[in-house]
């Protein structure tokens, strides 16, 4: 352990409501849906001044465009913020904060890969289905992308100690803020 650096805590029971845990997915998720109004904006402007409309895409240019405009800027911000802030914004909101065994930009990493793994998944079958006429790896992909997404959420409302796969892959909690 470095100079100044403290070891949290993992509750085994985790006294967050599910009043303060609706007010962060609330602002995260207007956040995101924000950024995403931004991008469209920014993007439409883009294709209109320099295209004279939407170019065509083959299914990677699609894919690999949703990701580096969407997904890992907004996994990468939140990685940014669990590790400098101990939270996101709706953490702030909701008087919650991000905990660590041990505080490492690689565990915030993680626990944002797994976070935002169901928005990628839900991208990826939506894109091939549109290419693909919606066959059986897009329907895979998007069912996947569902299960993961509700298996996060479940585990997150009803683990005793509110953790989910991303958090225990990376040995962080959210927790109540200390005053």
């Amino acid at each position: 352990m470095r100079k100044g650096e403290t070891v949290m805590k993992i509750l085994a029971i985790n006294p967050i409501s599910f009043k303060k845990r609706k007010t962060e997915f609330l602002f995260d998720y207007l956040f995101i849906l924000a950024y995403l109004v931004f991008l469209f904006l920014c993007s439409m402007l883009i294709y209109m001044i320099f295209f004279n409309g939407v170019p065509e895409f083959t299914e990677i240019q699609s894919q690999w465009l949703v990701f580096f405009t969407s997904v890992l800027p907004i996994m990468l911000l939140f990685t940014f913020l669990d590790y400098t802030k101990n939270g996101s914004f709706g953490k702030v909101k909701a008087g919650l904060e991000l905990v660590y065994q041990k505080k490492t930009v690689q565990a915030s990493f993680i626990r944002n890969i797994i976070k935002f793994l169901p928005w990628q998944l839900g991208h990826m079958g939506t894109i091939h289905g549109f290419y693909r006429n919606f066959d059986g790896l897009s329907i895979i992909l998007s069912i996947s992308a569902t299960l993961l997404a509700v298996l996060l959420l479940a585990m997150t409302l009803f683990r005793k100690d509110k953790r989910h796969l991303g958090d225990l892959l990376a040995h962080t909690q959210v927790q109540l803020k200390e005053e």
